[in-house]
């Protein structure tokens, strides 16, 4: 964006929103027969005084999140005039914090402010990218032999780079089994916080030095930055923070204390792509690996995901759903994937670049709120 181009008041004459329950693609594991499950996520729309429209979406919508974006996000932002995204945090200020509901408000203005000029928000965000390396993420299976069969499904839909859940005892003889299946895969390494200070379990995750990683992900829980420090001095492989940075003081804190070497950017956990955006620039300024995870988001908040994987800095393969995806149906067209291992960032449409299926989203709807003319 131009420094001089002239800033356009904005101001939200509307807000609605729509929980949805989603059909997820893969049923449960161990049994013969198994129930559909289903994952509730929450899609807002901000209105204009023009009636010019903006999407976002709470992930994983539960009860509190639910509650807070009806009863005290939406209406904050009800009425708040901004002259660019990045001063809609105002309208939250003071509130219970809840990072993927402020995301999601913070995604729709993106889009809204893109849409009223025109422009791609990858664009709108600073990227410069046509496309980018998708990754995707296997779960932790059953068995070994299992595990190899479905990092094969996602090698065979095009994907180049694989994270692997691991914890104790499920580490260091699956990424050799992996690795030795598959060479030539960029492989990653997901803790998820599982392993602590141990002996035992530093000696697995200092073994796993050994296998050329991408990456290691939050190895230990509760944000324990020295603890991250103290183990990426140990290891060639790039210790990445991902759930530990839930805001910019907690990441200055990380690049202060030299506890990681990589970044995965999650807007969900951040509170939306304006923090999100700030601190893919402190990360690179820090010389960080950059990439784009993800919180389980369907296709539209998927959208918003690959619009910040444009960015510059973002250097390593962002997460995209994997073979057969995350829903067996979703709410926007074209669906949001990769091709080839490769996600194209769409630029020939403003804002997300994706269109709500509306007929979709009405058999999904379980509840719809409105406040203003929105509707």
């Amino acid at each position: 964006m131009s420094r001089t181009e002239p800033a356009i008041l904005t101001r939200v004459a509307g807000v609605d929103a729509t929980l949805v329950r989603l059909p997820l693609a893969h049923r449960s594991r161990g049994a013969v027969q198994t129930r559909q499950e289903f994952s509730r996520h929450a899609l807002v729309r901000v209105v204009d005084e023009r009636g010019r429209t903006g999407w976002g979406e709470v992930p994983q919508a539960d009860p509190e999140r639910w509650r807070a974006l009806v009863e005290d996000y939406a209406p904050a932002l009800l009425g708040h005039s901004w002259h660019r995204p990045t001063e809609t945090e105002a309208a939250w200020a003071g509130l219970a914090w809840q990072p993927a509901v402020a995301a999601a408000l913070d995604t729709a203005c993106w889009d809204l402010w893109s849409r009223r000029r025109g422009t791609p928000l990858s664009h709108a965000l600073g990227g410069d990218r046509t496309a980018f390396t998708a990754g995707t993420t296997v779960r932790r299976q059953p068995s070994e032999e299992s595990l190899v069969r479905e990092v094969n499904r996602q090698v065979g839909a095009g994907f180049r780079r694989v994270r692997l859940e691991i914890g104790p005892g499920w580490d260091i003889d699956v990424v050799r089994t992996v690795q030795e299946s598959f060479p030539f895969l960029v492989l990653q390494a997901d803790a998820g916080g599982r392993y602590t200070e141990d002996p035992a379990h530093l000696r697995a995750l200092r073994a796993l030095d050994d296998y050329g990683l991408a990456a290691i992900e939050e190895p230990f829980g509760g944000g324990d930055l020295a603890a991250h420090a103290r183990l990426r001095r140990d290891l060639r492989t790039p210790v990445a923070l991902s759930t530990t940075v839930d805001s910019l003081e907690t990441l200055d804190r990380a690049i202060a204390m030299e506890a990681a070497g990589a970044l995965s950017l999650r807007p969900a956990r951040l509170g939306g792509l304006t923090p999100a955006r700030r601190a893919h620039d402190r990360a690179v300024d820090a010389g960080w690996a950059v990439w784009c995870g993800a919180d389980a988001e369907s296709g539209l908040g998927s959208a918003a995901i690959a619009a910040l994987a444009s960015l510059p800095g973002v250097t390593l393969p962002s997460e995209m759903p994997g073979a057969g995806g995350r829903f067996a149906r979703d709410t926007v067209r074209p669906s949001v994937r990769a091709h080839e291992g490769i996600t194209p960032i769409p630029l020939t449409r403003p804002g997300l670049g994706y269109e709500i299926d509306w007929k979709q989203l009405r058999g999904l709807t379980v509840e719809s709120v409105v406040l203003g003319p929105a509707g």
